[in-house]
């Protein structure tokens, strides 16, 4: 394997190898750097892609790789521990390699952090879930709670309800008066029931979520329960690379254009990496969008460096 490249992936999931998809196919010496960490790997399937609706997310990102294998990117499991810009990129891998390209996509993802309960991180991405369009039709009509972790979460409680007519936010935390009377209205108008009072862990029977355990001993029926994790972006390497920021309720993300085109040039993010909200399919968008316009960077480029 060289040490230098056109262009340097950093993240093997959705968005990273469909950039690299792109890329190979237009002939670019592409070298794709993962960690092994997807976002939804705590999940069995993956749902609302067309065509791969209901894939285990394990299956899919193995078709993948084996797919830019064909076009002759290469993949290194490896972990970017540091980057820096001169001339061209350089990263610096957690083997102690240093990789070089003249364009660097990172589509690093983030993590999400669970609220500190009981039980919840052991069923996250079973019966402890974050997305109703990615999981929702799987327990509809099932008792449903939603773990509050914010005023916010009265919007994730009244979508809910379009997959379950049976739903308890559990305000935990969030002090009752915290809500509008908007957030009451709305609720008493879908049905949602609101328990008071902090969660101090899951009721589990036979394998299978069963219920809400309060601090005070009550337990609640539950066969489904909604929260928000923290997303934490893993943007460190954008931080160290100067890529301009901008701060969102969910976490800071750079600044890009419709391409996903950083403030650095030659730099650019896909994936959970531009934004929050990026499910599989649309991570896969982007990082289709950004590895054609690198093509297009590259190739305009050395025209116009040739002179002629």
């Amino acid at each position: 394997m060289t040490d230098t490249y056109e262009v340097i992936v950093v993240g093997g999931g959705a968005a990273g190898l469909s950039a690299a998809l792109v890329l190979g196919r237009a002939r670019r010496r592409t070298l794709v750097v993962d960690a092994g960490e997807p976002r939804n790997a705590p999940a069995a399937h993956m749902h609302g892609y067309l065509t791969r609706d209901g894939m285990p997310p394990a299956e899919f990102l193995a078709q993948g790789r084996a797919e830019i294998a064909r076009y002759g990117v290469e993949l290194v499991r490896d972990r970017a521990v540091a980057a820096r810009k001169d001339e061209v990129f350089a990263v610096e891998l957690a083997s102690g390699r240093t990789v070089r390209a003249r364009q660097l996509v990172l589509a690093t993802g983030l993590k999400d952090e669970l609220p500190p309960v009981a039980g919840l991180a052991e069923r996250f991405g079973r019966d402890v879930l974050h997305c109703p369009y990615c999981h929702g039709w799987e327990v509809r009509d099932q008792a449903f709670g939603v773990l509050a972790t914010s005023p916010m979460s009265v919007h994730q409680a009244l979508m809910v309800t379009q997959w379950s007519k049976d739903v308890t936010l559990f305000l935990h935390r969030v002090a009752e008066e915290e809500l509008t009377d908007d957030d009451l209205r709305r609720m008493a108008a879908a049905g949602v029931r609101v328990v008071p009072g902090e969660v101090a862990g899951l009721r589990i029977e036979d394998d299978r979520l069963t219920g809400v355990r309060l601090a005070e001993g009550a337990v609640h029926a539950c066969e489904a329960l909604f929260v928000a994790p923290r997303p934490v972006p893993q943007n460190d390497l954008l931080i160290r690379l100067g890529a301009e920021l901008k701060e969102t309720p969910f976490g800071a993300y750079p600044v890009i254009d419709e391409r996903g085109l950083t403030t650095v040039p030659g730099l650019w993010a896909a994936g959970n990496a531009s934004g929050f909200a990026e499910q599989v399919v649309n991570a896969a968008s982007r990082g289709y969008r950004a590895g054609a316009a690198i093509n297009g960077e590259l190739l305009f480029a050395d025209l116009d460096a040739a002179g002629v």
